[in-house]
C-alpha cells in the first residue's frame, strides 16, 4: 500500500495586522453581524448571480476534515422547481406540526408565529440546497468515506450564511425533517445527505422580526487564564 503525501507550500496570504487595527476589526466584525437577523418576510426582488456565486466562493473556502470538502449546494430560483420544493416542504411540516412535534417544542416555536406555510420557499429568489456528501469518488472512480462531515458542512454553512449578510442580502435557515424529498426533486445522489435549505434575497419591506435577546459574552465564554 502506497502512502500519497500533499505537496506543501509556504504560507503567503497571511496578513498580520497592528494591535489597533486587529480590535477595531474584531468589533467592526461584531457589530456587523450583530445587525444580521433571520428573516421569514422576503421580497421577490431579483439577485444577481454573480452575488450568490461569490458568496458560495466564500463558504467553499471553509475548513473542513483532511479538506475532503464534504458538500454541495443546489442553488435554486426556477420558480416551478421552487414551488416543488415548498409544496413537498409543506406537506412535511404538516406532518411535524400535527403528529411528531412534541408539545414542549411546539409551544417555542409558538413564539416566533411559525407554522407549516412557507410561502417564502417560493417568493425568496434564492434556495440554497445544501447536501452533506457522506462520501466521495476519487479520479479512480474509488469511493472512499468522508469524515467530520457535520463539523465541516456546519462551518462552511455558516461562512455562508456571513458571507450572504457581508453582500447585503436577507437569510432563513430551514430544515423540514425529514428532507430527503430534496435529493429526489434536485436529483442529488444517495450519499449525500440534505443539511438544509437556506432562504436568501432582500427581506420584504414591511418585514417583521421578534424582539429577541443574545446570550452575553459572560453566558457564553468561560476565559481560563
Amino acid at each position: 500500500m502506497t502512502t500519497k503525501h500533499l505537496d506543501f507550500s509556504p504560507l503567503e496570504h497571511y496578513v498580520e495586522l497592528p494591535p489597533p487595527e486587529m480590535l477595531e476589526r474584531a468589533r467592526a466584525f461584531r457589530d456587523e453581524l450583530r445587525r444580521r437577523r433571520t428573516v421569514r418576510h422576503f421580497s421577490d426582488r431579483p439577485i444577481a448571480r454573480e452575488v450568490i456565486e461569490r458568496c458560495l466562493e466564500a463558504a467553499a473556502s471553509a475548513p473542513s476534515g483532511a479538506n475532503q470538502q464534504p458538500w454541495h449546494f443546489s442553488v435554486v430560483s426556477n420558480p416551478a422547481v421552487k414551488r416543488e420544493i415548498r409544496q413537498a416542504a409543506e406537506e412535511e411540516e404538516r406532518t411535524f406540526y400535527r403528529e411528531r412535534a412534541p408539545q414542549a417544542w411546539l409551544d417555542v416555536l409558538a413564539l416566533l408565529g411559525t407554522d407549516e406555510n412557507k410561502p417564502f420557499l417560493e417568493i425568496a429568489p434564492y434556495l440554497i440546497v445544501v447536501f452533506a456528501q457522506l462520501r466521495g469518488v476519487d479520479a479512480d472512480g474509488a469511493k472512499f468515506k468522508h469524515y467530520y462531515v457535520n463539523e465541516s458542512v456546519g462551518i462552511a454553512t455558516g461562512m455562508l450564511i456571513c458571507a450572504l449578510h457581508h453582500a447585503g442580502l436577507a437569510t432563513l435557515t430551514h430544515t423540514p425533517s425529514p428532507m430527503r424529498f430534496l435529493n429526489e426533486i434536485l436529483e442529488r445522489p444517495a450519499h449525500e445527505r440534505p443539511y438544509l435549505i437556506l432562504v436568501t434575497g432582500y427581506p420584504a419591506a414591511d418585514a417583521l422580526v421578534p424582539r429577541i435577546k443574545k446570550k452575553t459574552l459572560a453566558q457564553i465564554a468561560r476565559f481560563i487564564d
